[in-house]
């Protein structure tokens, strides 16, 4: 499974737009925090503004810090003021040098800058990214009839219907010597839109990945290199997408106005929670980028208005908070940041 590793700036946690005031600043929140092993950016965010996604774009320099890129476990986060403005500000882990040249009188011991040499992999994430790991890696939104004209499975050798990893088997179809590895895809829903019906795309479920060992005619034999479920005849082979193995994230507001819909969560379920995987009905198509925080809300009840009568809309109730994290033209995949309540599809998602 590939390791998707988060690497927010740390200036997108630790300061605040030149117009920043304390209404940004979440009620009761505390002057410091040390930053421990399981942390996440977006929940230590969340610690100290009501709004966890307005990454800040101003860092305060630091001159301990040589790259306040990556934030770490062991690290002081401190609240200050600066020219009236509140700032967040990351304090490297400092070490005592007993005796050291320069030291204090009698081998007392002197303040000295640490020298730490870590992994990017150390580094907090901003979110879980290993809920969405194997999702992100596999699936993906087709066009109308794109898996009915790709090449399909036939069988394992020796006639085995299901194959798996490390096993040889064939395959039918028209294939792009271009391409030397193929993801396979089981066809699912088709989308459209719930209130257009505008068709969207077809769901694509990714089954695993295989390499082209020869073609004879439309006939292909194939090594299957990975699976994450049993292959069957009729599984469809996409030339694998070249996406890199590491993904950044930087979590902020959409540019334009979003009006959507989950339309779908990840494994066919209708209940929604905290980090379940779902589809919306926007994509790039209507400027959705990676990284855009939505919000999610309930639809208002209809009551009967005892005094006047009649039927009244409630106003809809602000209910989550979702991350997109791969866009098509037409649909995204999104995380569930924060569910306050038990979401559905069918749900609203508008901007934050």
């Amino acid at each position: 499974m590939k390791k998707i590793l988060l690497a927010v700036a740390a200036a997108s946690l630790i300061s605040f737009f030149s117009w920043a005031d304390d209404a940004l600043l979440k009620t009761g929140h505390p002057d410091e925090y040390t930053v421990k092993k399981g942390d996440t950016l977006w929940d230590i965010s969340g610690t100290f503004l009501n709004s966890p996604w307005l990454w800040p774009e101003i860092w305060h320099v630091n001159p301990q810090i040589e790259n306040p890129h990556l934030i770490f476990p062991g690290d002081l986060i401190k609240l200050i003021y600066l020219d009236g403005q509140p700032r967040l500000t990351v304090e490297r882990t400092l070490k005592m040098v007993p005796g050291a040249a320069g030291g204090g009188i009698n081998g007392a011991t002197k303040l000295s800058p640490s020298i730490r040499v870590q992994s990017t992999e150390d580094a907090i994430s901003a979110i879980p990214l290993d809920k969405i790991d194997a999702f992100l890696s596999r699936s993906r939104i087709v066009g109308q009839g794109e898996l009915e004209a790709a090449p399909y499975m036939l069988a394992g050798q020796q006639q085995h219907v299901i194959v798996g990893a490390g096993d040889r088997a064939y395959a039918r179809g028209q294939f792009d010597t271009n391409y030397s590895n193929y993801s396979i895809y089981r066809k699912g829903q088709a989308f459209k839109d719930p209130v257009t019906k505008e068709f969207l795309g077809v769901y694509a479920q990714g089954i695993g990945t295989v390499s082209v060992e020869k073609i004879d005619a439309e006939i292909a034999t194939l090594n299957i290199l990975r699976t994450f479920e049993e292959v069957r005849p009729g599984d469809n082979l996409l030339p694998s997408e070249d996406r890199s193995v590491d993904s950044v994230f930087f979590p902020s507001a959409p540019d334009t106005e979003i009006e959507a819909q989950i339309i779908a969560v990840e494994g066919g379920v209708t209940q929604v929670g905290k980090f379940s995987v779902v589809i919306i009905n926007r994509g790039e198509r209507e400027g959705l980028q990676i990284g855009n925080v939505l919000a999610i809300y309930k639809k208002g009840e209809v009551i009967t208005d005892r005094v006047r009568g009649g039927k009244v809309d409630l106003p809809d109730e602000h209910a989550g908070l979702l991350m997109v994290f791969r866009t098509f033209e037409k649909m995204s995949f999104a995380l569930v940041l924060e569910a306050d309540r038990a979401l559905a599809v069918n749900d609203k998602v508008r901007n934050p």
